[in-house]
């Protein structure tokens, strides 16, 4: 009898903070899953809602639109999902999980990996999440481009994760090796300048993450 192949998991990539109609036509090219769009206005990377939808349409089917928000008041959130029908939601802020279910859309709930942070109570928290989102914990919002320890990232959390927080294209095979997460969340990593992507760091960012999985399978079996 033969032994069975193992298991390829596709790590999916979200690639945030994207500003211009070239970046987004190349993080598709270069195999996204999903193109984040960041509705803070205190970040560099920031769009309006009108701006995040004139971007959106640019994406093709099955490539998922992310609208990223900072403890946004509810209208903000409604006519941004009025400007991106089709957004999964991703709260970044102080949310409470009431206020991440209020608009009744899927949504990523990101977490601010530091001592004492307890996955398993945010899991259990924001149970109806479609994932948590791990970043770092810095001052402010956002990872800031640095990594957390991964250490941290304590197995049986019952539901999907995605790594955040500092990955490049150097590290992120690294992360993925010891994290196993659902996916994958880039942007300070593959950019020219803050809201500048860089195509080739973009495409060699989704290449690393596609070897990580072969890479994975194999060790796995």
């Amino acid at each position: 009898m033969h032994a069975e192949a193992p298991t390829l998991h596709r790590t999916r990539i979200k690639i945030c903070g994207l500003t211009r109609e070239a970046d987004v036509d190349a993080a598709v090219e270069a195999g996204a899953d999903a193109i984040g769009f960041v509705l803070y206005p205190k970040s560099p990377r920031a769009v309006s809602a009108q701006r995040a939808g004139e971007l959106a349409r640019r994406l093709p089917p099955f490539v998922t639109p992310v609208l990223l928000f900072v403890n946004a008041a509810a209208q903000e959130i409604e006519a941004a999902v009025q400007a991106v029908p089709h957004a999964l939601l991703q709260f970044h802020g102080d949310e409470t999980p009431v206020q991440c279910r209020a608009p009744a859309r899927p949504y990523l709930r990101a977490v601010r990996m530091g001592p004492g942070v307890d996955l398993l109570d945010c899991a259990a928290s924001f149970s109806d999440a479609q994932a948590l989102l791990l970043d770092a914990h810095v001052e402010g919002y956002g990872g800031g481009g640095k990594v957390f320890d991964w250490s941290l990232v304590l197995p049986g959390v019952a539901c999907r994760l995605v790594l955040s927080g500092g990955l490049n294209p150097a590290n992120v095979t690294d992360g993925l090796l010891r994290v196993r997460p659902w996916a994958v969340d880039v942007s300070s990593g593959v950019e020219a300048a803050k809201g500048v992507k860089d195509a080739t760091l973009m495409r060699r960012f989704c290449q690393a993450v596609h070897a990580a999985d072969v890479l994975a399978a194999s060790t796995a079996a």
